[in-house]
């Protein structure tokens, strides 16, 4: 029974790793020079900052939360940093710190607003996300072109791997985080308090977990996540602009959920949120070689995928509860 129930937990893991798989076979059948290790690695490149913000997104689907805010946040990071770095003169090495400082206070302000307050998640980071948005047209209504030479260096250095292939600093940031986050949630009480919060509050309390600690944590946690990702984002963008990162936050929670974290809480995983969002990826890349589509059938593919996913987790979830009643 035991060993049902672990399959259970891990099947929509499985066939998430099992589709990326499959779609990256089926765009190399389709398309001459698509099998290659530098089109995997493109996908990297292109959706480091998402893979950032996913992994923000996974640690607050995990308690049972949502956060509406991510993509607001990352593009007043953008617009900021722009602003301090063209207009103000900073030097990048204070500018960093300082947003992702920022995008920390942000995040923890939410998540005291949502436990003190008892507060649905949706309502206050939907007024984070109107706030963070507003001060980006506050900060400026144009895009500012970031021209500092620290951040033009970043966004077009690549570092050379075997084979003749490379990657963008904006990747080796990403990973670094997944594996950060990997440890957090395996193998500190700090991760399995989150499962417990997730799966029952309640019982996370009677058990002598700091629930309301965790909950604030995370979101400060998803606030870094954000900033970080902005940071990133302002590396491949170069620019700041209020509508930078317009519903990025739908691809995070998507990312998140085909990669098997249900919107329920209480079971998420790290490498699926990964996955995830390189299956997004490689759906973009077959469109691209392809040619002809627009793409918006990316969206369309994606809200296909998501669909299929949630009533995959609702399955899952009444076979395992019917197993307990039989049980």
């Amino acid at each position: 029974m035991k060993k049902m129930q672990l399959s259970y937990r891990y099947i929509n893991l499985i066939i998430t790793i099992v589709l990326f798989f499959a779609l990256f076979a089926v765009g190399s059948a389709l398309y001459t020079g698509f099998f290659s290790t530098q089109v995997l690695l493109n996908m990297l490149i292109d959706n480091a900052f998402l893979i950032i913000t996913a992994i923000g997104m996974t640690f607050v689907l995990i308690i049972g939360g949502i956060d509406l805010s991510i993509g607001s946040l990352i593009a007043l990071v953008c617009m900021f940093s722009a602003y301090l770095l063209e207009m103000q003169h900073w030097s990048p090495f204070v500018v960093i710190p300082s947003m992702l400082l920022m995008g920390v206070l942000f995040g923890l302000i939410q998540g005291s607003f949502i436990h003190f307050f008892n507060i649905q998640p949706f309502i206050v980071t939907l007024a984070g996300m109107f706030l963070a948005r507003g001060l980006c047209y506050v900060i400026s209504i144009d895009t500012i072109m970031i021209t500092d030479p620290f951040y033009q260096l970043v966004a077009t250095y690549r570092i050379p791997l075997p084979f003749n292939n490379f990657i963008s600093i904006s990747v080796v940031i990403a990973l670094v985080l997944v594996l950060i986050a990997l440890y957090l949630i395996n193998y500190t009480k700090f991760g399995r308090s989150l499962y417990a919060v997730g799966g029952n509050a309640q019982s996370a309390m009677l058990m002598g977990l700091p629930v309301g600690r965790t909950k604030i944590l995370v979101y400060g946690l998803n606030g870094f996540c954000s900033a970080l990702s902005g940071i990133v984002f302002s590396f491949y963008m170069l620019s700041g602009y209020g509508l930078h990162a317009v519903g990025l936050e739908m691809d995070a929670i998507a990312s998140a959920v085909i990669g098997g974290t249900p919107l329920t809480g209480g079971v998420g995983f790290i490498t699926g949120t990964l996955f995830g969002v390189l299956i997004q990826g490689v759906i973009q890349t077959i469109i691209m070689f392809q040619g002809t589509l627009s793409s918006w059938w990316t969206k369309i593919a994606v809200a296909f995928l998501l669909c299929v996913f949630i009533v995959l987790q609702r399955i899952v979830v009444a076979r395992k509860e019917r197993s307990k009643s039989i049980a």
